[in-house]
């Protein structure tokens, strides 16, 4: 795989027509491995010499928040160094040249701002429901299975198995294996295409690793923010909603509070996020288990505006409908008001409503602050940036839980009303897990309650 990649960085280097296997804009691990090994097979049985290129459809600078495929790659041993992104690479420039072919894998619709390139589109691979108005006219194979990788794997021992290394093979098996959380049953992911085909990896490579361990590790990953800054930690799973020309952003954080404030710069970096993304409020709830592995909610709610500061905090600490139960925790940095949050079943996807709340009554009784934008059009252009990257969401100025991070957005057609897949193959986000075994922890106490009774 290595020596392919730097083939492929040369080939960037010379003026020539490109065949681009490029992934979605989540650039989650299913779309990265599955780009990664569809150009990689494409590249090696093409009897001509046409050049196949994995493109990974985020800047370069993004890929640190996505924790596991970090690990994956360095796991792999496959330097990031080799690995080609999107703005690494002016598709739009080799559109007008008349030197890109496009080949879709774990996606099928492209974003407005991608519309032009729809006609170069030669193939589409993914495992979505297909949206009729947005697919492109093209050779469409979609199979509603857990993982796009077992899509690839597939077309690779169907078509050259021959050609099939270790490298590649532990990459597929892996990704298979998280996407269908460890081919629970009950999680009900996995469909028996996906169990065949890891099932076909096993055979074929005995020492790959063992399905518990890999799953285990690759989820570590995907939680783990011990390496990234403040402004990556914020930007790796956020919300944003608007209000009456007032922004607020609201990041899931998984790590303790008391951690999180003790940061070195927090205040100065919280500004300097704010001011980046023009946001008048941040909110952060930070997410994890203590020693005794129940669930943990805490909110930090950072806002210059004392008004505004003071009516969001009210509003939550007066909610009864969901109740919060909300304790106010040590905090000694201006502007920041910390709480330990008692009800650990209001996710934040319950949160959203009640900020949207204390927005309204906010712009009913003051104007926005001098310096901030003043009319509700200003943050609504905005918002609609945000949500053209993100798909279009279901409730204005709300995004799903259950779905990846918007940064990298999530692909359109995963953002779809009623979507069959939702029922039948969910896909489970790091704030639907903690909610799902918040729930199975608390039944569990209620029955060991029940019990000794």
């Amino acid at each position: 795989m290595e020596d392919y990649l730097q083939g492929c960085r040369a080939a960037l280097q010379e003026s020539r027509p490109l065949h681009v296997v490029l992934g979605n804009e989540a650039c989650d691990l299913d779309s990265m491995v599955s780009a990664l090994a569809l150009a990689f097979y494409l590249a090696k049985t093409t009897e001509t010499e046409e050049v196949f290129v994995p493109v990974l459809n985020i800047k370069r600078s993004e890929l640190p928040l996505r924790g596991d495929n970090v690990f994956f790659l360095q796991k792999s041993h496959i330097p990031e160094s080799l690995l080609i992104f999107r703005d690494e690479i002016d598709l739009h420039a080799l559109h007008q040249a008349g030197q890109l072919t496009l080949i879709l894998v774990d996606h099928h619709v492209l974003p407005k701002s991608d519309s032009a390139l729809e006609e170069t589109v030669a193939e589409v691979l993914d495992h979505r429901p297909i949206e009729q108005r947005h697919c492109p006219p093209c050779h469409i194979s979609v199979e509603l299975v857990g993982s796009c990788a077992t899509l690839v794997t597939e077309r690779i021992l169907q078509g050259a198995p021959e050609i099939l290394d270790r490298q590649t093979a532990a990459l597929l098996h892996g990704t298979i294996i998280l996407d269908c959380v460890n081919m629970d049953l009950k999680v009900g992911k996995a469909t028996p295409k996906d169990s065949r085909y890891v099932e076909k990896l096993e055979a074929l490579f005995p020492d790959l690793p063992e399905r518990n361990d890999i799953f285990d590790s690759l989820q570590k990953a995907k939680f783990d923010v011990s390496g990234l800054t403040t402004e990556q930690m914020l930007r790796k799973d956020q919300k944003t909603i608007c209000r009456q020309g007032i922004k607020v952003a609201i990041s899931a954080i998984y790590m303790d509070l008391e951690a999180f404030l003790q940061r070195s710069g927090l205040i100065a970096d919280l500004h300097a996020f704010c001011q980046a993304h023009n946001c008048d409020v941040l909110v952060a709830m930070t997410i994890f288990f203590n020693t005794h592995n129940e669930p943990v909610r805490q909110l930090a709610i950072f806002c210059p505006h004392a008004a505004l500061r003071m009516m969001i905090c009210g509003v939550l600490e007066c909610s009864h409908s969901p109740s919060l139960k909300l304790t106010p925790a040590p905090s000694t940095h201006p502007n920041l008001q910390a709480y330990l949050q008692g009800n650990t079943q209001v996710s934040r996807k319950k949160l959203l409503p009640l900020l949207q709340e204390a927005l309204s009554a906010y712009s009913d009784s003051v104007k926005i602050p001098s310096g901030q934008p003043e009319t509700e059009g200003v943050c609504r252009e905005q918002a609609d940036k945000d949500l053209d990257r993100a798909g279009s969401s279901l409730v204005p100025g709300l995004s799903q839980d259950e779905e990846e991070p918007p940064l990298p957005p999530t692909p359109m057609n995963s953002l779809v009303d009623e979507c069959p897949l939702d029922q039948g193959l969910p896909k489970l986000s790091a704030e639907a897990i903690f909610e799902k075994c918040s729930q199975i922890s608390l039944s569990q106490s209620t029955a060991a309650s029940l019990s000794q009774k």
